[in-house]
């Protein structure tokens, strides 16, 4: 009798293996596939929060621009630490600032 001819419990020894792989083929697949799938669901949580940080993003991007406005920041300055715009009689040229730098006074 050849092994592929042995009869084990009225199945032959092929059929008895042919049927070993099949299942182990068939739980291979359902495995792979539940992966699959947590790994899509992981995916789509990491999407999302790429998502609501890029809505933060912007929306911090929005509050830099309102806070960096010359116009805010002129009106705090004067408000808040007395200061103002450079008056015309303080400018110099530049010729006249290694002057300026040691103390001497320019016409």
């Amino acid at each position: 009798m050849s092994l592929l001819n042995r009869k084990i419990r009225g199945f032959r020894l092929v059929d008895v293996i042919a049927l070993g792989v099949l299942v182990a083929v068939i739980l291979g697949v359902y495995l792979a596939k539940t992966i699959a799938g947590r790994e899509r669901a992981d995916i789509a949580a990491v999407e999302k929060q790429i998502d609501a940080e890029k809505a933060r993003i912007r929306l911090l991007q929005a509050e830099v621009a309102h806070l960096e406005q010359p116009s805010r920041i002129e009106a705090l300055s004067t408000a808040h630490l007395g200061m103002a715009p450079v008056q015309a009689k303080n400018e110099t040229t530049l010729d006249k600032l290694g002057e300026v730098a040691l103390g001497k006074k320019t016409p």
